[in-house]
């Protein structure tokens, strides 16, 4: 539960990234943040404890329950984020829309891998356009060796992204009701873009 995805906001409630639960807790507890509840209400750590749980996911305390939060704001940052997407595993996972660039399966994210299009033992970098998001049978099968030496063949060329690692977390469906409003705005300004392909 301390690792599922929280939506942190800037202090102008604009999407700027996604942490962990346990991350949020502790920004809340050290006034760094607050919660953000559906209603928009914002809450302290205090009075965050003192919300019902109401079967929402939670974690247990000595003193009981409390509701794991889903959206966060930050209370003195208010910078939008860069355009540039920083190269990390969950970007790329993002990137390919947590799809396997060989068979076009979407499993759990847990069975999922990043491959080196060209092996690194062959001279391959790690960079975005060498490394795509592939399932674990797919990773097995090409081993060290190119796609076209395992008689794979890749569903779309990988390339640097050109929009923002939220946007595309929020069109792979890795979010809660609780972003919808805060994305919203996010999806349709890059949708006119034609950034969400």
């Amino acid at each position: 539960m301390l690792n599922s995805t929280v939506l942190v906001l800037n202090r102008s409630f604009v999407p700027i990234h996604v942490t962990t639960a346990r991350r949020a807790f502790t920004m809340v507890y050290q006034d760094v943040a607050k919660v953000v509840s559906p209603s928009y209400e914002t809450f302290d750590f205090a009075s965050w404890t003192r919300q019902e749980v109401n079967g929402d996911a939670s974690i247990g305390t000595s003193s009981g329950a409390i509701r794991v939060p889903r959206v966060i704001a930050l209370l003195s940052f208010d910078r939008i984020p860069r355009r540039h997407v920083r190269y990390s595993r969950l970007n790329v996972f993002a990137r390919d829309k947590f799809t396997c660039q060989y068979c076009g399966a979407k499993p759990h994210r847990s069975s999922l891998n990043l491959d080196h299009v060209v092996p690194r033992s062959l001279g391959g970098r790690t960079t975005w356009e060498n490394v795509v998001c592939c399932c674990v049978d797919c990773n097995r099968r090409k081993g060290g060796r190119t796609p076209q030496q395992a008689r794979l063949r890749l569903r779309r060329r990988p390339a640097r992204p050109r929009w923002t690692p939220l946007v595309n977390l929020a069109f792979a469906g890795v979010r809660y009701d609780e972003w919808r409003p805060f994305l919203g705005m996010v999806e349709a300004r890059h949708r006119a873009a034609g950034l969400a392909d």
